[in-house]
């Protein structure tokens, strides 16, 4: 906004009543043209029914040139609309079966971990084993002497 504005005869005085008036008039006409713009802006109601509308006179004006076209693309629409469907009522399904794996490899895992444990004092105590089995051979060996 300028404190002085040009007018048709030129130049206008700062103070003259009539060119403030003009120049708040012209700054509410601005001011109303930026506030009806921003609300149609953040209008999303409308905004979408707008794109929808476009959407549809597309669809429309499509058919008309090519049926088989629209036609295909809406029983591909539906099927994978089906699919999706279809895959969010098996989802349950599915995530059990997954589960039952994963109980099924810890179980199985947990029976690796205890075999090889057992093995283990297995090994242990077959090495105890022939340990004693060697020093009763050498206590033997010495009574023997």
């Amino acid at each position: 906004m300028s404190t002085s504005s040009t007018g048709p005869a030129g130049p206008a005085d700062p103070t003259d009543p009539d060119a403030i008036k003009a120049e708040i008039e012209e700054t509410r006409a601005q001011l109303g043209r930026t506030v009806d713009e921003l609300s149609s802006r953040l209008d999303v109601p409308a905004r979408a029914k707008e794109g929808a509308a476009r959407a549809k006179d597309t669809a429309v004006e499509t058919y008309r040139e090519s049926p088989p076209a629209v036609i295909g693309a809406g029983a591909a629409v539906a099927g994978l609309l089906g699919l999706l469907v279809w895959r969010r009522r098996t989802k349950p399904q599915r995530q059990a079966r997954r589960e039952v794996k994963r109980e099924a490899r810890r179980a199985e895992k947990a029976l690796a971990a205890r075999r090889a444990a057992t093995e283990k004092m297995a090994r242990k105590a077959a090495k105890r084993s022939a340990a004693a089995q060697k020093k009763a051979k050498k206590k033997a060996a010495r009574r023997t002497r």
